[in-house]
């Protein structure tokens, strides 16, 4: 605790006890933006990752999986407090970049939004909160799918909104207007995500969209939090955060034209394509 107070964390207000300062206030889990659940996920097991990274740069192996013996999602599905832990950070963390894309992004011609690998529908709730014409399909894993309707319900949108459980290597839900994939496609590899993105050209309306929601890591030496979270995400899953030319291909290789790059208030951005 002294060495924590010693860089700032906490205060020793007397010998032996501590109080939060502003920076540990951010750990609580009843404050607004808690960063509480990140600290947990961050935890064991990703550093436990971490350690391993010279592995995966020397040889191609995924830090995580050699470490835990499951890939990431495998284990989260094993280890249910820490998969919870997991969702809530999802949430938290999206939350300012959810809402930075719904104020920088026109969804309104959109009737049937699709949000793929959309957890408990945070990002889709916000959508349909600012579209109230549309209606929503929330698409993950069955066992995420599950802990979704909550939170749909306590956002107002439960009624427009359909959960469907499935993975999205094998099919995805048919005649969208538009693909929402945020923080989706860093997961995976290019295979993956040619796989994710063949499924969805094969399943959408004849003039719908995909909408990558990412970071974009930017040109030469200029310093941007997507360069580390490339590292990061090379640990956890194999996957990558990518430029903007390296989504290009992706896209076209899957059968889209990327029409055009929305910048938002936050760190991502939307990449709107279109089927060719």
């Amino acid at each position: 605790m002294r060495a924590l107070a010693n860089v700032g964390v906490f205060t020793e207000t007397a010998p032996g006890t501590f109080a939060n300062t502003p920076l540990s206030e951010w750990l609580r889990h009843d404050v607004p933006g808690s960063l509480g659940p990140r600290a947990l996920v961050s935890g064991e097991k990703d550093w436990r990752a971490w350690g391993a990274l010279l592995l995966g740069v020397t040889t191609g192996a995924i830090p995580f999986d050699h470490v835990h013996g499951a890939d990431h999602f495998a284990y989260l599905g094993a280890h249910l407090d820490e998969a919870a832990a997991f969702n809530e950070t999802m949430t938290q963390f999206a939350e300012q970049f959810y809402r930075a894309v719904v104020a920088a992004y026109d969804f309104s011609p959109f009737r049937r939004i699709v949000d793929i690998g959309g957890g408990h529908g945070r990002l889709l709730a916000l959508v349909l909160e600012a579209n109230p014409r549309a209606r929503g399909v929330l698409f993950d894993a069955p066992r995420v799918i599950e802990g979704a309707r909550p939170a749909l319900v306590a956002a107002g949108v439960a009624e427009r909104c359909e959960c469907v459980p499935g993975d999205f290597f094998t099919s995805v839900p048919a005649k969208g207007d538009a693909y929402l994939m945020s923080h989706l496609l860093h997961d995976w590899d290019d295979k993956n995500s040619v796989a994710i993105l063949k499924n969805i050209r094969s399943a959408m309306a004849r003039d719908g969209r995909v909408l990558v929601i990412e970071k974009l890591i930017p040109p030469g030496n200029e310093p941007s939090l997507a360069k580390l979270m490339d590292v990061h995400m090379l640990v956890l899953t194999g996957g990558l955060e990518r430029t903007e030319e390296e989504y290009r291909r992706l896209l076209a290789d899957t059968g889209f034209r990327l029409e055009r790059i929305v910048p938002t208030a936050s760190l991502v951005s939307v990449l709107e394509a279109r089927p060719v």
